[in-house]
């Protein structure tokens, strides 16, 4: 249950492919690059329980650095490129970070942090910034001799506020190989195990990424990492190395079922095993289509950073509860009211679940109280949704992104859902903005797609689109257009950075 042990049985094997150049890191080469890592952060004085940052880009070079900190009992915070220089130093500086390595091609934001770090470079030079790989050349590739199992400390990617950090304490096993919760569901919920070619497409910053591509190595597969994801290459990656599971995010979905159906038809993707998404919420149709495509391989789980709990689904449990986000597999789920009643079946609340030990965000008492209940014995993460008489859960949004409109709540995921699925919109968001008399109404923010022209043409054609399927109350009054939407390679809409602009100078109602 760790790249170690692969090495020495199967020194040779790939254990990870860069999907766009085939660069290829053996289980010996990577358990040698952990090894260097392990005997840096040591030499640095590094300890149990102290902290590395990495603000990296995909690279086979980023799980040298991982397995390197975990064998050496630390905690590794991955920063997202997207966070802004304020983001990042608040981070750095929450987390207590000792050392940062930043890829190169980050450069220019990397001047600018002003948090007093330990600092290192990767893949080319930063004025003043020494090269890890240089000082990693003068490490010996032996085992330190106090290893201990270390763990990642993630952060929420601050779609709706700050960065919030999720420390945990570091395993109570100590061994760098005792297994863990995830590499048994990997196993028993979706078939993972030493013969998986597993193709990761999203950046390695975000926490399902990261935490499935090193399950992927404790269980001997071999990762095929996309340095950045593009429709067509994730599917010419899926024939040429012949990938039997992947995991991408709504978004990628949407894009590859927007190619153009000669380029889809070129390529062979019948070694998929199985396809599993998270992250975000999914449009139905676009899971329809997606097994329609690639068969009854596509598995659904919902779960957070915080690992509060799970749920999953298979194709056909999603079939016959279609929009389902699956079943609990890990926790008890509860859905409460505001004040803090259980829900009825079908009916919408926050989603809680109990917890072992109360929820704690890293040096942030506020985030934490808000998160958790009075008692300290439920967790949330903000999202509403509902359970059905079978107990599959469904998402409805998040709380943060209610809508109120004239004292009526109305979650604006079901419009982004169906905005996404006509044939003229790339990505949409839909939020509240300032309304005199309602106090909100519905506002779209669209993305066209290439070739097609913005305007009030289309703005018509798309809110007649929404009326058709929705409520009234649920279509957007106006649309603005934007060439890009602040989405992270992750799935996840910087929102607030859209909404923000609509309120300046107004009191929010939320």
């Amino acid at each position: 249950m760790h790249p170690s042990t692969y090495a020495a049985t199967h020194p040779d094997k790939p254990a990870i492919i860069v999907a766009e150049t085939g660069e290829t890191v053996s289980y010996a080469e990577l358990d040698a690059a952990s090894n260097r890592a392990a005997q840096l952060f040591r030499a640095h004085g590094l300890g149990h329980e102290d902290v590395v940052a990495l603000m990296l880009e995909n690279t086979p070079h980023y799980y040298g650095l991982t397995w390197g900190a975990q064998r050496a009992g630390l905690r590794y915070v991955c920063i997202s490129s997207r966070l802004t220089q304020d983001e990042t130093d608040y981070i750095l500086e929450n987390s207590g970070a000792k050392m940062l390595v930043v890829s190169a091609s980050l450069a220019a934001a990397a001047q600018q942090l002003t948090t007093q770090i330990t600092r290192y470079s990767m893949g080319g030079d930063i004025a003043g910034w020494a090269k890890i790989e240089d000082e990693l050349e003068k490490m010996p590739a032996e085992r330190i001799a106090d290893e201990r199992a270390g763990v990642d400390m993630l952060y929420s990617s601050g779609t709706t506020g700050r960065p919030k950090g999720v420390r945990v304490p570091l395993p109570e096993d100590p061994a760098i190989d005792a297994a863990n919760s995830l590499v048994m569901l990997a196993s028993a919920a979706f078939g993972i195990n030493a013969d998986s070619v597993y193709l990761s497409p999203a950046p390695l910053y975000h926490a399902a990424p990261l935490r499935w591509s090193m399950t992927i190595h404790r269980l001997g597969g071999t990762v095929v990492l996309m340095k950045k994801f593009d429709p067509e290459g994730a599917l010419a990656a899926i024939q040429h190395y012949r990938c039997n599971c992947a995991q991408f995010v709504p978004t990628h979905f949407v894009r590859m079922l927007k190619l153009p159906a000669a380029v889809r038809a070129q390529y062979d993707v019948t070694s998929m095993k199985g396809a599993i998404h998270a992250a975000a919420p999914c449009p139905v149709p676009v899971k329809e289509q997606m097994i329609e495509w690639w068969g009854p391989i596509v598995h659904e789980y919902y779960g957070a950073t915080e690992a509060i709990g799970f749920t999953a689904c298979d194709s056909h449990e999603w079939l016959a509860h279609r929009g389902t986000v699956g079943r609990v597999l890990l926790g008890e789920l509860h859905i409460l009211d505001d004040d803090g009643n259980e829900c009825p079946v079908g009916t919408p609340g926050q989603i809680w679940f109990r917890t072992p030990a109360p929820l704690q965000y890293f040096n942030d008492a506020a985030k934490s109280r808000e998160a958790t209940s009075a008692d300290g014995s439920m967790a949330t993460v903000g999202d509403v949704g509902y359970v059905d008489d079978d107990g599959f859960l469904y998402l409805t949004d998040r709380a943060t992104f209610m809508i109120i409109s004239g004292g009526v709540n109305i979650y604006p995921q079901e419009t982004e859902n169906l905005l996404i699925t006509h044939p003229k919109v790339a990505d949409a968001a839909v939020f509240g903005v300032p309304n005199v008399d309602l106090g909100e109404e519905v506002k779209a923010v669209v993305q066209p797609m290439p070739g097609v022209e913005p305007g009030p043409e289309l703005e018509a054609e798309l809110i007649a689109f929404c009326r058709e399927h929705l409520s009234a109350q649920k279509c957007p009054r106006s649309i603005d257009f934007d060439p890009e939407l602040p989405r992270l390679p992750t799935g996840k809409l910087y929102k607030r950075l859209l909404r923000d602009e609509y309120w300046a100078g107004h009191t929010r109602s939320i």
